[in-house]
């Protein structure tokens, strides 16, 4: 008898001990998982520095969240909204967009970068686009930024919308399009022969 009670308290303690065992490790991924989750939005906030200069422009990196702010809300909402987008065109982007990374460069002082990054923000959404893959740099208007974040990338109009395969630019969106902004970057992620509207080459 004194077996039988000796036996089931141990099996108790190894039960409960186990238990404990599962319960701290569960414990222990779950602060893993936040410290992780801290970790990419402490990447997504240093990412996001653009402020605004003497002039009341944003400059310095920016995203979609950057344009809720007034006065810039005001033509951003506006313009996304108005867009109709071609659909059909778009669905066509969906699949070859994906392996690639953007680099845009506008700025909130002029009329083409109103119109056309709202339009192109509409896009990139409906086209499933991770945003991840997407950097949007906001330049003053001597389109420069003070750590020269537009230094070798050429940018001589705004808005510049850049489109990278592998590390390699393979075409670039330059102020309005040639025939539509979706059909313009259809061209572009498919890699067909494509000039954007100030290329005379």
């Amino acid at each position: 008898m004194k077996k039988i009670v000796f036996i089931f308290c141990c099996f108790i303690a190894f039960s409960c001990s186990s238990k404990k065992g599962v319960v701290e490790a569960k414990k222990e991924t779950v602060a893993k998982e936040k410290v992780v989750v801290a970790k990419v939005k402490e990447e997504v906030q240093k990412k996001v520095t653009a402020m605004k200069d003497a002039s009341g422009n944003l400059v310095g990196y920016a995203d979609k969240e950057s344009f809720n702010q007034i006065p810039y809300s005001a033509w951003f909402k506006s313009n996304h909204k108005a867009y109709n987008t071609d659909s059909e065109t778009i669905a066509k982007i969906k699949e070859p967009i994906k392996a690639l990374k953007v680099r845009a460069f506008m700025g909130t002082w002029c009329g083409d970068s109103k119109r056309e990054t709202p339009r192109f923000y509409k896009v990139l959404e409906e086209a499933d686009f991770n945003f991840d893959n997407l950097e949007l740099i906001t330049l003053n208007r001597s389109k420069r930024t003070p750590d020269n974040l537009q230094q070798g990338h050429n940018v001589i109009r705004v808005p510049t919308f850049i489109f990278y395969k592998d590390g390699k630019e393979i075409g670039r969106y330059v102020e309005y399009p040639r025939e539509t902004l979706e059909k313009d970057i259809l061209k572009i992620v498919t890699q067909q022969p494509y000039k954007h509207s100030y290329d005379r080459s």
